[in-house]
């Protein structure tokens, strides 16, 4: 069948099916966080349970230190998840528009990366670009915590550069997976916290009227966003 100029509408039936069958509503970026809060919290809350009631139990242990390190461990994973979730849909206090130099800085201590495995170089000129929009703090967190969570203690190269009219980022780390590709082109989130900051990255970017994309070189894998300055 050829559609064309002339072709005649659709059967009034046929138009209520088709818009049935519509595209999906977007999801909002507080729905995507709540639903992948609800569907990664359960396993570290019931295993962190279970081993505090093993340590709480009738039965001694002679030495808890090994289930100790694993109830830490499971806190720690408890204490990742909620920075990613506040680090994308939380929210930020006010005082905006701030210059980008506090911005990076709020960031950097938002993501919980140890300052020992971050390097930050910014250009002088980018320091005094005035910020506007809080999503530009949580564009940068995310990306951070991203490093910090998966990035298994692998040092991280921060570059805040600026140019007429235009603010860039860059994250860069060694021997990030291809999937972090992946996640900052995905149209819709992911079911579960991992990629759903990054997800947020490419969302919030384009909702600024910017830009991100991925190189690769010797460094590693470098995460570049552009943003207005406004």
């Amino acid at each position: 069948m050829t559609i064309g100029l002339d072709t005649p509408p659709a059967p009034p039936r046929w138009r209520s099916r088709m818009r049935r069958r519509g595209a999906a509503p977007a999801i909002s970026t507080q729905d995507a966080v709540l639903r992948a809060l609800c569907h990664d919290l359960g396993t570290p809350l019931a295993s962190l349970r279970a081993l505090l009631a093993h340590l709480d139990g009738p039965h001694p242990v002679e030495d808890g230190s090994e289930l100790t390190e694993l109830a830490l461990a499971q806190a720690d994973s408890l204490v990742s998840m909620l920075r990613t979730a506040v680090a994308t849909g939380g929210a930020l206090p006010g005082g905006w528009p701030r210059p980008l130099v506090d911005v990076v800085r709020a960031s950097l201590q938002a993501s919980g990366l140890p300052a020992g495995q971050v390097r930050l170089a910014m250009a002088p000129d980018a320091a005094v670009v005035l910020v506007g929009d809080a999503r530009v703090q949580r564009i940068l967190t995310n990306l951070l915590e991203n490093a910090h969570r998966h990035g298994e203690g692998r040092p991280v190269v921060l570059a805040v550069g600026a140019r007429p009219g235009w603010a860039r980022l860059v994250v860069t780390q060694d021997g990030v997976p291809d999937r972090v590709v992946a996640d900052l082109q995905a149209e819709r989130p992911p079911t579960d916290l991992t990629g759903l900051g990054l997800w947020s990255v490419q969302r919030q970017t384009h909702e600024l009227g910017g830009q991100v994309g991925c190189r690769r070189d010797d460094a590693g894998l470098s995460v570049v966003v552009d943003l207005p300055d406004r």
